[in-house]
């Protein structure tokens, strides 16, 4: 048993609003520079539609993740390595501009320094790419609120894999929103498809990033991602992608994207795993067994054998103590209501979601039922608006066990706290028809309805013992050039080649680069700003006192 940590996230889909607050500032943060116009480490797309870029989930087209031989091994839909060297210099396997969006802005100064005239003038919208005039005919939240009806649904990849006739008039139709970042998968598919050796997995949390010096810009990468989290920067010629805020995450602070969200439906903490399970697991042959077992990777914290064996991996106390309180193990395991996005795709992803509840208490009162009671909502799963069948293709490979378990330990809750805040006489038989405990149901309860900041994100520092700032920081750069994928029959990894993965030196990517995004932040351009004095970015400002230069300088008054 090779344990190791895992920084994970956990999204409730029932809280989410469609506000894409945390899109925005998640691109104001990473992604407001040249070359990434188009970029959306962070999107929210609406469900059923096509998604961004478009129909990224057809992987009979994109040839993203790992599927099974003849042998029963995992391999590279997009092909191995003699096939990417006969492909290095053309990769057609990527989604284009039109796939993505080409992204704009308008002529406001038409606007601003027009004469006076009979007719408004028009801020015509250009493009942000070539700077020419525009047609809009697409953007990456163009599926929004079902904005296209069914002309684009019917193009929704996940609607087609059901087979069954969906609702989709007006008065019939469902909806729900998804929140989507970078999965930082346990199996990475991208990093297994980079030529260069650019793509690591950190050993100390498991995140995902790419090496900037490596990168060759072979864009394999792109193709490898079946989840299309993966972007190529046209000016710097380097791929780019979510960073899972490592910056601000080292520290012990939430990601841009929770930290921002107004439905606080996001929960990040740190899980423990067996990475010697995880070539096992996901090889499992039915694709309806991959859910089962990634769980079973997953290690309980408060195992002492566990607790031992992390001590000798050298993963710190407090980590350990930070995996029994995380909010994600307890989603996960211990509630069982999260899920995993797309587990067919082989890439063991460590963004989960609780799926949503559908609206169902106004249809049962209206036909005369008690909407609240739990033999209404357990009968209604199955009617729900939201088809099971559609929730399975995107969390369990298409097997609606799973997802009808979960959605009765939601309907479970509701009805068993509605008890409990009457001041009833709660049904034990209620939890007990799911599974559960009084206790548990209370727990679960808390922590999606009322859970405070340091309930929803436990996040432990960077721990080093007995390190000075200086030998922590060089300690960090050490271990940025590690992968948890790196040994002995691990997935995709090692091995050298012609490509450049020996190229350049490591990227110093710990304590520093704190100082590094701030600079970026605050600047026009990819290096030194100049001007920077003279800008001021809210997203560096703790929120106490006056920000620096947000207000002119007052002007003193004469001596009377």
């Amino acid at each position: 048993m090779k344990v190791m940590a895992q920084m994970a996230m956990v999204m409730n889909l029932d809280k989410c609003i469609g506000c894409h607050t945390c899109s925005v500032t998640c691109k104001q943060a990473w992604t407001n520079r040249s070359g990434v116009e188009y970029v959306w480490f962070n999107n929210v797309e609406t469900r059923p539609g096509q998604g961004y870029p478009r129909t990224y989930q057809d992987q009979e087209r994109w040839k993203g993740g790992w599927t099974l031989n003849k042998r029963g091994r995992l391999a590279l839909r997009a092909g191995g390595r003699v096939k990417k060297l006969l492909s290095i210099f053309s990769n057609p396997l990527m989604p284009g501009i039109d796939d993505y969006y080409e992204p704009w802005t308008y002529d406001y100064e038409t606007l601003t320094n027009a004469p006076a005239q009979q007719h408004t003038p028009v801020a015509r919208p250009k493009s942000l790419i070539s700077g020419k005039d525009m047609k809009i005919a697409w953007s990456a939240n163009w599926d929004d609120n079902l904005g296209g009806g069914p002309t684009l649904t019917a193009d929704d990849p996940v609607l087609k894999s059901i087979g069954e006739k969906i609702v989709l008039d007006f008065e019939q139709t469902f909806m729900f929103y998804l929140p989507r970042i970078c999965e930082h998968c346990l199996n990475p598919s991208c990093a297994a498809s980079c030529p260069s050796g650019a793509i690591y997995k950190r050993s100390e949390d498991g995140i995902v990033l790419v090496d900037q010096d490596r990168c060759r810009g072979w864009r394999m990468c792109v193709t490898g991602c079946p989840y299309k989290k993966i972007y190529f920067n046209h000016r710097t010629g380097k791929a780019e992608k979510c960073t899972f805020c490592f910056p601000r995450v080292e520290v012990g602070i939430p990601t841009v994207c929770s930290e921002t969200c107004v439905g606080r439906l996001r929960y990040i903490g740190i899980v423990l795993y067996d990475a010697d399970r995880v070539l096992e697991a996901a090889s499992t042959p039915d694709d309806k067994d991959l859910y089962a077992a990634q769980r079973s990777v997953l290690l309980d914290p408060d195992d002492p054998e566990v607790q031992r064996a992390a001590e000798e991996a050298g993963i710190p106390r407090d980590w350990v103590t930070a995996a029994q309180r995380s909010p994600v193990w307890a989603l996960i395991n211990r509630f069982e209501v999260a899920l995993p996005l797309h587990p067919e795709y082989r890439t063991m992803p460590m963004v989960w979601y609780i799926p949503p509840l559908s609206p169902v208490v106004d249809s049962l009162s209206t036909s005369g039922h008690d909407a609240e009671s739990s033999g209404n909502l357990f009968g209604a799963i199955d009617a729900l608006r939201i088809p099971i069948s559609y929730l399975a293709e995107l969390f369990t490979a298409g097997d609606p066990k799973p997802v009808r378990d979960v959605l009765a330990r939601l309907a479970a809750m509701r009805s068993f706290m509605r008890d409990v805040n009457l001041g009833r006489e709660p049904d034990v038989g209620i939890a007990d028809a799911v599974g559960m405990t009084p206790e548990d149901i209370e727990d679960m309860h808390r922590l999606l309805a009322i859970a405070k900041y340091e309930d929803r994100y436990v996040i432990p520092t960077v721990h080093v013992e007995g390190a000075d700032p200086g030998v922590l920081a060089h300690r960090l750069e050490e271990s940025a050039t590690e992968c948890s994928l790196d040994y002995d029959g691990g997935p995709g990894m090692g091995g050298s080649g012609p490509f450049g993965e020996t190229s350049g030196g490591a990227t110093p990517i710990a304590v520093e680069n704190f100082h590094m995004l701030k600079q970026r932040q605050t600047g026009d351009t990819v290096v030194d700003p100049g001007d920077r004095s003279k800008r001021v970015n809210l997203l560096n400002w703790d929120g106490k006192g006056e920000a620096k230069d947000l207000l002119p300088p007052r002007a003193e008054k004469d001596e009377p």
